[in-house]
């Protein structure tokens, strides 16, 4: 088994689901006692999300770097951010070390290609919807890619940072956001992607109808892939 190195913490009520996940996940593909393999790096999400909301991206990416070439020679043999919005970054952490970085983006459109389904819905962070990283991402697959009007697009991004982010699961806010799902499906969309780490906290597929691509599960199936490879081929 690979080691997985895990850029988390932002927010860490999501990074401690990947953590569960991952080790259910290879405990479901081993059996037995097995358990993922894997060194955590969780920052402290205040002072990014500064970065964040002030544009210091090369700040932030300064520092995702340091991490993952720390956890490059701790003996990680792969790297994975917790964080959809945080893969804006991406490219500067793949600079930064000479393992791969398993990407959530792919991780998404793999499993959206495979449901025959062509055009999605977005949903995340603002940084998600509005800039170019994730969509384009997506794009490369041959999806298209529709994120929710401006004033949808505010209310999610509230929600995640002031609510969910801090581990606040709200009726209230669950209803709103499935009526944004609802008003997508009415434009015409075939499934909705939960593009961030956090958003699986709110709502899941037993709330809709649309297939719901969670943005979390898949990435974690795609990391222990990448971890277990070496396994699958002595099986």
């Amino acid at each position: 088994m690979k080691t997985i190195g895990v850029i988390g913490g932002m927010s860490w009520e999501s990074t401690q689901i990947y953590y569960r996940l991952l080790n259910e996940y290879v405990k479901k593909r081993l059996g037995g006692l097995h358990s993922a393999s894997c060194i955590i790096h969780s920052l402290d999400f205040a002072p990014i999300e500064q970065m964040q909301r002030e544009g210091k991206w090369t700040e932030a990416g300064d520092e995702l770097a340091r991490i993952a070439k720390n956890l490059e020679l701790s003996g990680a043999e792969g790297i994975m951010i917790s964080s959809s919005t945080m893969h804006k970054l991406a490219s500067v952490i793949e600079d930064a070390v000479s393992i791969p970085l398993i990407h959530i983006g792919d991780a998404i459109a793999e499993s959206i290609k495979m449901r025959n389904t062509k055009s999605i819905a977005l949903l995340g962070t603002r940084y998600t919807m509005e800039e170019p990283f994730m969509i384009e991402r997506l794009k490369e697959h041959g999806l298209n890619v529709v994120i929710p009007e401006k004033n949808d697009r505010e209310l999610i991004h509230h929600v995640i940072f002031e609510e969910l982010c801090v581990g606040k699961v709200r009726d209230t806010s669950r209803k709103r956001m499935l009526e944004v799902v609802e008003k997508m499906y009415g434009e015409g969309v075939h499934g909705i992607v939960l593009g961030c780490t956090e958003l699986h906290m709110l709502i899941n597929q037993n709330d809709v109808d649309l297939p719901i691509f969670d943005s979390t599960q898949l990435h974690v199936e795609r990391v222990v892939d990448f971890m277990l490879e070496e396994e699958n081929v002595r099986m």
